[in-house]
């Protein structure tokens, strides 16, 4: 069977599986709104127009790393016009692709508003700082480093799974029963948004299983979080990594490998030699992130004990 190669085929090969899996989604969704999971009772005018109190980071009472781990999500998802433009430009905005874009698209956008309007009731964080840091990463833009239709829709498999994990262990070690739950009900819609592209992931490695084995090696070897470009991203992912948010365990078990298995990657057979090399590169990348996040784990343990030899708290979940 010849592969199709060019975006206009693999877009109207996959069109019927963008159809079936739309209308499970649409079907399986809940509706849900934002609003309902702020304490708008905690609020209080800020300085400034209204005259209100200013913010001290007294105020709060989450703990720092869940407070840099929602800020680091909340800028993430302020990106959303960049991303929107990334898939629609590649997806296009006819037919089934084009009302998923824009269903996604609103789902997403939920997210930002939820946890801004959560940060700024409870005073969880400076909301001028907030502000600033959202005006200098929007700034940016996004770039998508995966083009293809084929590289796109592997990308945001493991990128929705990813960010439902970060999601959810951020409101589990938040130690607030109401961020807990709010950012349980947006881990729902990322979970969601994973599944809808890892069924259309499947179905690409049913039409074109090498293009998908080189797309799968490729997105999982580079894999970075679609926020690496916030200020100060490194040593706020490292704070993050630390508390188990999310690390590279966490990448490895509840990511990386049970899309893997979901998807038969190292059971498929009948590829040529090119996509047997990427299903071999993938397969030793896969072992080498498995033994560093073993390293990681350890050196986090040492570090957890020597704090507390010292009496300095170290979070975790």
């Amino acid at each position: 069977m010849t592969e199709p190669t060019d975006t206009i085929a693999l877009l109207h090969e996959l069109e019927p599986v963008v159809e079936t899996n739309l209308n499970r989604h649409l079907s399986t969704a809940k509706e849900w709104f934002p609003h309902e999971y702020v304490p708008w009772s905690q609020g209080t005018d800020f300085d400034g127009v209204l005259g209100g109190q200013a913010w001290d980071p007294s105020q709060s009472t989450l703990p720092e790393v869940a407070r840099t781990s929602l800020i680091v999500n909340l800028l993430t998802e302020d990106n959303l016009p960049s991303y929107h433009h990334e898939i629609a430009t590649i997806f296009g905005r006819d037919g089934a692709w084009g009302t998923w874009v824009h269903r996604w698209t609103a789902e997403e956008g939920r997210h930002g508003i939820a946890i801004r309007d959560y940060l700024h009731a409870t005073r969880a964080v400076d909301p001028v700082a907030l502000e600033q840091a959202r005006m200098a990463h929007m700034a940016e833009g996004f770039a998508n480093d995966n083009g293809g239709v084929i590289e796109s829709v592997a990308y945001v498999s493991f990128q929705e799974l990813a960010t439902r994990v970060a999601h959810r262990n951020t409101g589990r070690i938040s130690g607030d029963p109401i961020c807990d739950q709010m950012l349980a009900k947006i881990a729902a819609d990322e979970n969601l948004h994973m599944l809808f592209y890892r069924n259309l992931l499947g179905a690409a490695f049913d039409l074109a299983p090498n293009a998908a084995m080189q797309a799968v090696n490729q997105v999982v070897a580079g894999f970075q979080m679609p926020g690496h470009t916030i200020e100060n991203f490194g040593r706020k992912s490292a704070q993050i990594a630390m508390a188990g948010i999310y690390d590279l365990r966490l990448h490895h078990d509840e990511v990386v490998t049970p899309i893997l298995r979901q998807l038969r990657i190292f059971e498929r057979d009948g590829l040529s030699a090119a996509g047997e090399k990427a299903r071999e590169e993938l397969a030793d990348f896969v072992a080498q992130l498995d033994q560093t996040a073993d390293r990681f784990v350890e050196r986090r343990e040492t570090t957890r004990a020597r704090n507390a030899a010292r009496g300095t708290a170290t979070p975790a979940l």
